[in-house]
């Protein structure tokens, strides 16, 4: 497999290919990953009491998305014993997430030392799976892990753990019923099934609980002339043919590359800013600290630390943006706003703050937006969810950009275990038996639902939630059960009975 990949120093292309495998080395690896377990005893076994509903086995938990926060989520879900849960996931096996569909960067953006999803085992990381299949050398060689080789080690971590995920199912309904269980609605094979739950996450990735953003002027557009950065885009039919893209963010350059290093005549990069961001801001604070900590912040404090984030932007990486302009028939345009876009004879004429851009194509690189009401598998409970906005005001001090920003209080006011809650009391007490396990939960809880820096410490949060509640539930049961326990340690045979000695 070859990974062509940007030299981060310099604006120049290489290519890089993946060493030869060694020999057995997974097979090796695979028996440590069995021996740690063992080691640490685990997978803990099952301690909740089945339930049958109608027929059917109730599930514990079902997991929507099984991409790395889903595998994430199970991997620990195991490791405290709740075994009786599934994980959903629409895509084929392999093509879980965004790494081999809309993200078109040639590495990732995470340092490869991070420890990722590996539920706290060394030999689940990263770095364990790429040394034992290349070798020693090749991680020290390693500068930046290549897209589709990060999604091979997900595959092999989800094997290699044997989660229960089952694939090409996609969630298209849910419903509360009078019994306290959650009914899903399946779409698999072509085939609805009902499928009954305790709890459901949602660990659907950057757009879960909305979808892209595409400005009003764009999406007016004949859908042939434009896409969103996060659609299939067949870039070989762009091959002699100009493109605009709207953004200066990573989505713009990966799309922007992409789209040159496919032949198209001209690329250019149309961005609001005066000027890109230089400084990514929350990676200057990465701690634990910061992942353990925020949850705990004050509600005003959260938002500061966002509303000043997502005021200085994260600017694309270094790598990204020289993979575009070291193409001479790449442009980037600074301080370029959109105004209008309009079709002129099967073309696009876009009309921008500082004039006016003639282009075949246009590729819209906003973003994406929180808005449940798009999502019509959450139609029974997306108007009755609390966002921020709904109960909280952020003072001029919580405000550093000097506005109310409308991507927070959009973002959904999560509880305690990512769990939804009811923007009217008594709405939709069901609300804290669903648990948004994805970007918009970063508001309430901070980046540890979506990013690979603190996944592990995200689920684990979780599933310890997710126990706990189960057994508090079940609380009458264990109860009965420790009533019931006769097993004996001592048979009575192990000692005499002797009188006291009498006094003299």
């Amino acid at each position: 497999m070859t990974h062509p990949i940007v030299d981060p120093e310099a604006d120049r292309h290489v290519v890089l290919c993946d060493p030869p495998e060694i020999a057995g080395g997974l097979s090796r690896l695979d028996a440590r990953v069995r021996q740690d377990l063992a080691w640490l005893d685990l997978p803990a076994e099952n301690w909740v009491p089945g339930r049958v509903s109608d027929g059917q086995q109730v599930r514990d938990v079902v997991v929507i998305g099984g991409g790395m926060a889903g595998l994430a989520v199970s991997g620990t879900l195991m490791r405290y014993g709740v075994r009786n849960h599934v994980v959903y996931d629409r895509e084929g096996v392999g093509a879980e997430g965004p790494w081999l569909g809309y993200a078109r960067m040639r590495t990732l953006r995470s340092p490869k030392s991070l420890p990722g999803p590996c539920l706290g085992v060394p030999s689940l990381t990263f770095r364990a799976w790429y040394e034992a299949r290349f070798g020693d050398e090749a991680w020290a060689a390693l500068v930046r892990i290549p897209r589709a080789t990060w999604m091979e080690y997900l595959v092999w971590l989800r094997r290699v753990l044997d989660l229960p995920v089952r694939n090409d199912s996609e969630l298209t309904a849910v419903a509360a019923r009078d019994d306290g269980l959650l009914a899903l609605t399946m779409r698999h094979a072509g085939h609805e099934e009902r499928v009954l739950c305790r709890h459901l996450v949602l660990a659907t990735g950057r757009d879960g609980l909305g979808g892209a953003y595409v400005p009003p002027a764009i999406a007016a557009l004949p859908r042939g002339l434009y896409a969103h950065s996060s659609d299939r885009i067949d870039f070989a039919a762009l091959r002699g043919r100009r493109v605009a893209v709207v953004g200066g963010g990573a989505s713009a350059m990966d799309n922007a590359a992409t789209a040159l290093e496919a032949g198209a005549a001209r690329v250019d990069l149309l961005i609001r800013r005066k000027d890109l961001p230089r400084v990514n801001k929350f990676t200057g604070i990465g701690s634990p600290g910061v992942v353990q900590g925020f949850v705990g912040l004050p509600d005003g404090w959260k938002w500061r630390f966002l509303d000043y984030t997502l005021g200085a932007q994260t600017p694309p990486p270094r790598p990204s943006t020289l993979r575009v302009s070291r193409h001479d028939n790449a442009y980037f345009h600074l301080g370029c706003a959109l105004q209008s876009v309009a079709e002129q004879d099967g073309a696009l004429r876009i009309a921008t703050s500082r004039g006016v851009l003639d282009t075949d194509f246009l590729i819209a690189a906003t973003g994406f937006v929180t808005d449940m009401t798009r999502r019509p598998e959450f139609a029974a409970f997306a108007d009755k969810v609390r966002r921020w906005g709904d109960r909280f005001r952020p003072d001029a001090a919580d405000m550093p950009s000097g506005r109310i920003n409308a991507e927070l209080a959009g973002a959904p006011d999560l509880g305690p275990g990512f769990a939804f809650q009811e923007r009217e009391e008594g709405c939709a007490p069901y609300l804290r038996q669903i648990h948004c396990f994805c970007f918009p939960a970063t508001l309430s809880h901070g980046k540890v639902s979506g990013d690979i820096p603190a996944i592990s410490d995200g689920a684990d949060r979780l599933a310890r939630h997710l126990a706990q509640s189960l057994f508090v539930a079940d609380r009458a049961i264990h109860y009965r059960n420790l009533q019931d326990f006769a097993t004996p340690e001592l048979l009575g045979d192990e000692w005499r009975d002797t009188p006291l000695p009498q006094p003299a």
